[in-house]
């Protein structure tokens, strides 16, 4: 499905900024208005657009706020904040010495913290014990009784604000609590402490179900793991070595990401890489970077999240996020979402289900034709969330 652009990328990510309105996180006009002054595949325009909006929106929920009109407040400080993340997305030449990209990503937080400070739900934010550290992470909670919780597990460009749209706001209208992080490699852990991904998840996770366990709020027998977009490898791999967890939600199956990766590059491209011809694998891979907006930012992002130093060593580094060999020690109740037009990750969730063969497993594909067919099925928040939360009912009642 193409939307407002030609551009894959840029698609996909407008897509996903508009989606996030079912949950108050953008407005249709808001949205037309902005991409429209923005090129085909021109990031500078994309960044001045976006950041444009999402000032002149923050100004007027800051207004609100002054004014006591908190519900106004919140609403306008919440679409901000997607749109801040929006402006920051492309920012990937020196994303580490990018005062832009802290700056963005600062206003992201702080307007996303203000709107939901202004919920009727409970909303703390929490650090979270991890090695000689700790994860930022915010707990939603529907009151102060014991719940069934949803610990969300980001992605590969993911931030903590987007918790809210991607599952909070849906489990909090169905009951259940949220308890949302950045690990290394993603969001604040990243930008802020300059953690990066790991492979082995499970000492990411644990510590966090370990977290969990100390807050009243939460039914110790009714946690589920919800995996977003890469957090559909991460805590597969996880629950493969705790298996604490009731159930699992994977938006999308990842069996093997190098796999996906490779599927998108020439053969002779990932024969080289593989065979560590550097001199000549990295300047194809510029090449393939200078010519598609996916690949561009993909490889900018990935060596900056996974902490390498150059496209084939990035490469070369996905090979160790796979399920192969630990799958079969699953053991909780599983929903693998797939979405049939998924542009990295096509086959994937399949592979992920006939692997899980110790777990109940439900395999569920969503559709183009009910607009649901695209990656973590942007677009259609709605109807993802009615399939996943129907499965969570049932599978830890």
């Amino acid at each position: 499905m193409m939307f407002l652009f030609e551009d894959e990328s840029f698609s996909f990510e407008a897509l996903r900024a508009a989606g996030f309105a079912n949950y108050g996180g953008a407005d249709l006009g808001e949205i037309l208005t902005t991409v429209r002054a923005i090129p085909e595949g021109d990031e500078a325009a994309w960044h001045r657009e976006w950041k444009a909006t999402a000032t002149r929106v923050e100004a007027l929920g800051r207004a609100s706020l002054a004014a006591g009109r908190e519900v106004s407040a919140r609403e306008a400080l919440l679409r901000a904040s997607n749109y801040f993340r929006t402006a920051e997305f492309y920012r990937r030449d020196d994303p580490k010495n990018d005062p832009e990209v802290a700056e963005l990503s600062e206003r992201s937080r702080d307007t996303f913290v203000t709107a939901a400070g202004l919920f009727d739900f409970g909303f703390e934010q929490i650090e979270i014990p991890y090695e000689d550290t700790t994860l930022p992470g915010y707990l939603y909670t529907v009151d102060d009784k014991p719940r069934p919780t949803v610990i969300y597990n980001s992605g590969y460009d993911s931030t903590l604000e987007e918790s809210y749209f991607a599952v909070a706001g849906a489990a909090l209208a169905r009951g259940h609590n949220v308890l949302a992080f950045d690990g290394p490699g993603q969001g604040a852990a990243l930008r802020k402490q300059g953690l990066v991904f790991r492979p082995d998840w499970e000492a990411v996770v644990t510590p966090v179900i370990d977290f969990a366990l100390t807050r009243p709020e939460v039914a110790p027998d009714r946690i589920a793991l919800f995996g977003y977009s890469l957090g559909g490898y991460l805590v597969a791999r996880a629950a493969a070595f705790d298996q604490r967890p009731a159930a699992i939600i994977l938006d999308d199956g990842i069996f093997d990401f190098y796999a996906a990766m490779k599927n998108s590059l020439p053969p002779f491209l990932t024969r080289w890489i593989e065979e560590s011809r550097d001199d000549a694998a990295i300047p194809v891979l510029a090449m393939l970077r200078a010519f598609n907006t996916q690949v561009r930012w993909a490889m900018r992002n990935g060596v900056w999240a996974m902490g390498v130093d150059n496209d084939a060593e990035l490469a070369r580094e996905f090979r160790r996020y796979t399920l192969d060999g630990v799958a079969d020690r699953i053991t909780s109740a599983t929903l693998v979402l797939d979405a049939e037009n998924d542009q990295f990750l096509k086959g994937q969730p399949e592979k992920v289900a006939a692997a899980l063969v110790n777990a109940p497993t439900t395999l569920v594909t969503l559709r183009e034709a009910e607009g649901a067919g695209e990656h973590c099925h942007m677009g259609a928040m709605s109807r993802a969330h009615q399939v996943i939360f129907d499965w969570l009912d049932s599978a830890v009642a």
